[in-house]
């Protein structure tokens, strides 16, 4: 067996392959289909390796610390059924590849399929190989993205943009509900880790929480699983390309609640709650998608409502609570992906070869496609549950399930009859597609001529069906082991004596096995025909959810309208005043219920010195705000003062690193303000902007004023209330005692920052770059007024007279007025990275670090702005913001996974010495590495927002237009970027 550290290898191999792929050329259908197929098969391969410890009752676990003291590790674990799932995501996954390779268009983008499909591939082996439940919920949230991407690939077509919006709100809406349960039920057991809270079934079953957190954990596998009333999304995902259905909705993603629930059923199951709910639910998905699929005049239609109901009959089994019945769902579950994905895979020929998919149209395409239609005849009879075929077996361990006695509910009672009418159904849907394709009169007027396609799309059907026979004929030797591997693992000690024998003896599950088959084929003699005529049936008709789906989605959007209209306003002011006032409802009612109180510590006398230095910072914040009625540019400047008073109070409580980079931050927010001061709107008289009520100037001033002092004072009464509070014992001695044996420096904040919190740290840029990012997008698209950019034509005539009258060319006059603080500027420039580089190798043991460091090289580069302008810069510096802010990104985070190949968790930090030739032993720690990530941040962002201010300042809004009204100098800048 291979070790367990490999399994991070067949996780990892589809994700790459999926990042290749992305990257290849668009019509390179060929290398990539061979890179997917390679990628798919080396994975498998792997995966196949590790059965022969899984057989023995092993469960492959692999851990790599996180978050260890919340609990949280990244943990792999291969248990018998997560492998008999995982074969059938990465076996199937081969088989579409290929036929992908010969079904997509040369036209179309096939690279990008293949790399969404890697990717999709990746999340499910992510589901399935996941250890952890907050894991579990991040690769299901990652299914769902990349469903989405698969189901709209064609975005051109409305239905398949409408079928992939649908199934993304649908799924990723579960997905939430998936996650919260799952956080119960970490908190019920104690543990997020799987294998404990598989362990702590009776407990969780027990407990007062069980209830909300079955009923959240159910929504996210009904709606993953197409269960109703949430069944309605499957069908319009139709709109996909064929390889994605015969995929997606056969074999994986629909399948991805089903894994949920056979999962947790040791923990879940065998209450009254969940006989209830998971039962009722099977049952009615199981008869209205059999019901409505009878109806469908399209192939796939046919095939997803039949889906929907074979999803439904799973569930039932799993909801009967017994565990034959999970083995019965188990072995259906495994039956179904076979001959499902083989009935689409066929479909999709039909259509590569015809040119339509409707039922109506297509008959006797036996003559022009032979092999096609006994390929898909047998994989129809699979469905329908003949004998010697798979889905046989399955389906008469289901109708014997039906019969045993489980609650003595009146569903135990009618059981019986239903699982046989539904039965029923699904040998009529099947006898149909068989006989109206591919029997009956030759086609007329069809798109296409219908022939063969070409043997390699075959092949992967031709296997599929080739399973189905072999697993019906000779289970016990086919299957059988695997079945035996994957139902250990999941009911351990409760595993049930089970046979796999095709005979039985007459018994009455043959019996109404015998009845479906009979009556299925006597209802199509009887109506076969007349469902030709019928665009759907009048009861299913009312069931259909997508009706219900947009009225309730249009109910949100126009209530969130009705709610824009109302508090919705385009002024800043009024949505900070919004902000405000909800933190202080916030705030103020745990105060008002706790009540307020100061602490016992007793308080100082105030220095004078600092007093008045608080009340200068206090005059200017009162004077900023004045003068904001007068002149945006003096209160900018009151602000800086404010700023530097609060600087200057750092200083003073000995706080260095804080009052350095304060110190920092108001210079570069204040060359950006002063850039951002003409994007400011002309000042209205009103309070609302017209939404509610005008309010003339002096009740909005009021207003702001009010907000400020209780604002200011609610601060200062909890600033107060912990200042007056002892410290935790023993919190700062141990960031004191720590730093240095712990982090390897003395400067403890930096410490603080770069290796305790640093998780915080990796946010806090993370968020950064977003702002950036969304900045520059915001920007892009749109100028400053006329009047605010664009010189007087009068004052331009007068300056170019000027320069014309002194010899100078245009434009000199400037440069010659600027030329001595222009040539200090880039004198300064060396000396201020130097300082900024100084900063970022001290920071560790000194007041410094990449923050600050990265602010320090963005004022130098912001003077090269003022003395050059921004194309100056980038002409001489070749700045690319982004560049450096991915750069960034990437040395922090792959700072904190190389601690990993260690042992440790993620961002683990290590420090050592290491001695230089003539300079000597020299400390040198990890966390360097992770300060020049955020210097790099730092640096991007600042520039790039930089950039995107000055250009959109300097420049006519009427300048370099395109024809589609997008300025060219943002087009260049996207590009740098």
């Amino acid at each position: 067996m291979l070790e367990a550290r490999y399994l991070l290898v067949i996780l990892a191999l589809p994700f790459l392959g999926s990042l290749a792929s992305a990257f290849l050329p668009t019509r390179a259908r060929t290398l990539a289909a061979a890179m997917a197929g390679g990628v798919t098969f080396a994975a498998l391969g792997l995966l196949i390796c590790f059965y022969p410890a899984l057989a023995d009752g092993a469960i492959v676990r692999h851990t790599i610390p996180w978050l260890p003291s919340l609990g949280l590790d990244l943990t792999v674990r291969l248990g018998g059924f997560s492998w008999l799932f995982a074969l059938l995501i990465l076996g199937i996954g081969a088989l579409v590849v290929l036929y992908a390779r010969y079904y997509m268009s040369a036209e179309d983008p096939v690279p990008r399929f293949f790399s969404f499909l890697l990717a999709f591939m990746g999340s499910m082996l992510g589901l399935v190989l996941s250890g952890n439940l907050i894991q579990i919920a991040f690769f299901w949230e990652l299914t769902s993205l990349f469903s989405f991407l698969l189901i709209g690939y064609w975005h051109h077509n409305q239905s398949a943009r409408d079928g992939a919006r649908m199934a993304l709100i649908m799924t990723a809406t579960g997905g939430v509900c998936l996650l919260v349960g799952f956080l119960l039920l970490g908190h019920i057991a104690g543990s997020y880790d799987v294998d404990r809270v598989l362990a702590a079934g009776e407990a969780i079953r027990g407990h007062a929480l069980y209830l909300p957190a079955l009923i959240l954990v159910l929504i996210g596998a009904f709606t993953k699983s197409a269960q109703f009333p949430f069944h309605f999304w499957l069908p319009h995902a139709m709109a996909a390309p064929t390889p994605v259905s015969a995929y997606l909705h056969s074999a994986t993603m629909v399948k991805a609640g089903i894994y949920i629930l056979i999962l947790f059923w040791p923990a879940l199951s065998g209450t009254e709650s969940w006989y209830l709910i998971v039962s009722t639910t099977g049952l009615a998905t199981l008869l209205i998608g059999a019901w409505a699929a009878i109806f469908q005049q399209d192939l796939k239609g046919l095939l997803a409502y039949s889906t929907i109901s074979h999803l439904g009959l799973i569930t039932l089994l799993l909801g009967l609570g017994s565990p034959l019945a999970a083995v019965a769902a188990i072995f259906h579950t495994v039956n179904h992906a076979t001959f499902k994905a083989s009935l689409f895979m066929a479909a999709g020929i039909i259509d590569h070869e015809t040119g339509t998919r409707d039922l109506r149209k297509l008959s006797g395409l036996v003559r022009f496609m032979p092999i096609t239609a006994t390929l898909a005849m047998v994989a129809a009879a699979a469905m329908a549950g003949v004998p010697l075929l798979n889905g046989f077996l399955s389906k008469e361990m289901f109708l014997a399930e039906a019969l045993e006695a489980h609650s003595g509910t009146i569903l135990d009672r009618f059981l019986p009859v239903l699982a046989t009418l539904a039965s029923t159904f699904s040998v009529l849907y099947s006898v149909r597609f068989i006989h109206q394709v591919f029997f009956g009169p030759p086609p007329v007027g069809l798109p296409r001529e219908p022939h063969e396609a070409p043997h390699w799309m075959r092949l992967p059907i031709e296997i599929l069906v080739l399973l189905c026979l072999l697993v019906g004929i000779l289970p016990a030797l086919t299957i059988g082991p695997l079945l035996t591997t994957a139902v250990s693992s999941v009911l351990g000690e409760r595993t049930p004596v089970y046979s796999l024998a095709i005979w039985h003896g007459f018994n009455l599950p043959l019996l109404m096995s015998a009845v479906a088959l009979v009556g299925g084929a006597v209802l199509y003699r009887l109506f076969g025909q007349r469902l030709n005529a019928m665009q759907n049936s009048p009861v299913i008709g009312r069931l259909k959810g997508r009706r219900t789906f947009e009225t309730v989605l249009s109910a949100i959007i126009e209530g969130a309208r009705g709610l824009r209209g109302v508090f919705g306003t385009r002024r800043q002011q009024v949505q900070l005043r919004l902000l405000v006032l909800t933190t202080f409802l916030a705030v103020g009612l745990p105060l008002a219920r706790l009540g307020y109180t100061a602490g016992p510590v007793a308080g100082t006398l105030i220095d004078p010195v600092f007093a008045v230095l608080w009340m200068l910072g206090g005059v200017s914040a009162i004077a900023a705000a004045w003068q904001a009625k007068f002149h945006r540019l003096a209160a900018l400047i009151m602000v800086g003062v404010a700023g530097l008073s609060t600087c200057i109070s750092f200083i003073w409580l000995s706080a260095p690193d804080l009052g350095l980079t304060q110190l920092l931050v108001e210079i570069v927010t204040l060359v950006l303000l002063l850039l951002g001061l003409r994007w400011l709107p002309q000042r209205r008289s009103d309070f609302w902007a017209g939404s509610i009520a005008p309010f003339s100037v002096r009740y909005r001033r009021g207003a702001d004023l009010l907000v400020a002092l209780v604002g200011g004072a609610g601060i200062a009464a909890l600033s107060y209330a912990i200042m007056t509070r002892p410290t935790p014992e023993g919190l700062s001695r141990y960031f004191m005692e720590q730093a240095y044996p712990g982090g390897g420096g003395t400067n403890v904040v930096n410490v603080i920052l770069v290796d305790f919190r640093g998780f915080d740290t990796l946010g806090e840029i993370t968020v950064l770059s977003i702002v950036a990012l969304t900045v520059f997008s915001l920007l892009r698209r749109f100028r400053p007024a006329a009047e605010s950019v664009e010189m007087p034509l009068q004052q331009k005539r007068q300056n170019a007279f000027d320069d014309a009258r002194k010899g100078n060319k245009v434009g000199d006059t400037a440069r010659h007025y600027l030329l001595v603080p222009r040539v200090t500027m880039e004198w300064l420039f060396p000396v201020i990275l130097t300082l900024a580089l100084y900063l970022l190798v001290r920071g560790h043991d000194l007041p410094g670090g990449g923050f600050a460091a990265g602010l320090t090289a963005s004022i130098g580069i912001i003077l090269l702005y003022m003395a050059n302008g921004t194309r100056a810069v980038e002409a001489r510096l070749n700045v690319r913001p982004v560049r450096w802010i991915s750069a960034g990104l990437l040395c922090a985070t792959a700072t904190g996974g190389a601690a990993w190949f260690f042992g440790h968790p993620f961002l683990s930090t290590h420090f050592s010495y290491l001695d230089l030739p003539l300079i000597g032993s020299v400390p040198v720690a990890s966390a360097l590495l992770f300060d020049i990530g955020v210097f790099a941040v730092v640096v991007g962002t600042t520039v790039l927002i930089l950039i995107a201010l000055a250009h959109q300042s300097i420049r006519s809004p009427r300048a370099n237009r395109s024809e589609d009204g997008t300025a060219q100098e943002a087009t260049e800048l996207e590009g740098k970027g």
